[in-house]
């Protein structure tokens, strides 16, 4: 079975992407989905967050303010590692058992998406990496058009991660999302063909 780990940057269209991959019939296993799993009430990784951050991160109900959480981690990196070092293991351990799962199916091919792929140093992880890039003017651009964000959020945010025009010389295969939905769709089938896999 090939894993194929997905990543791009921030509003760099690898959510697109990942849904062409699901169409095409591909499982994707998705490290956003699980780190939203891991936060609710009830789970180890909420405990520990509670601890480390206190309850001001969170909302009356009880619930983890993703928007708040986000607000001390971004321009703290102590305190974005620490998220990290909480979420990231709870993250991996139901990211493998579902791996495991399609390996007993025997698929051939599953698509981990994990957009801080290269900044959690998991590129090991993977047979192959699958990077969305684009340009940072096109990528600030759509962040500040999705988050309705200023321009000084938008960037400190992209600011946080390893620069696309790096990861892309790190990638195995990169797919050019400056373009239209048509060509981002073609240029995912030649890679998928390149590596005997068929839609």
């Amino acid at each position: 079975m090939l894993e194929i780990g997905l990543t791009g940057g921030i509003a760099s269209g690898k959510s697109t992407v990942s849904r062409m991959l699901e169409d095409l019939g591909f499982p994707v296993i998705d490290a956003d989905h699980y780190a939203r799993e891991v936060v609710e009430p009830g789970e180890a990784a909420y405990e520990k967050i509670v601890a480390h951050f206190g309850e001001g991160v969170l909302h009356s109900d009880g619930t983890v303010d993703r928007k708040q959480l986000g607000a001390v981690i971004f321009n703290n990196d102590m305190q974005r590692k620490a998220l990290n070092a909480i979420v990231h293991p709870e993250v991996r351990k139901k990211m493998n058992a579902e791996k495991d799962r399609y390996r007993r199916k025997q698929v051939p091919a599953v698509v981990l998406d994990i957009p801080l792929l290269f900044e959690s140093r998991l590129t090991k992880t993977v047979d192959k990496v699958l990077l969305v890039y684009v340009d940072e003017v096109v990528q600030l651009k759509r962040l500040r058009k999705r988050d309705g964000s200023t321009e000084e959020e938008a960037l400190s945010r992209i600011r946080a991660q390893i620069p696309l025009r790096d990861k892309k010389k790190l990638a195995d295969a990169v797919i050019d999302n400056n373009g239209t939905v048509e060509e981002t769709k073609s240029q995912l089938i030649e890679i998928l063909r390149s590596w005997n896999l068929r839609a």
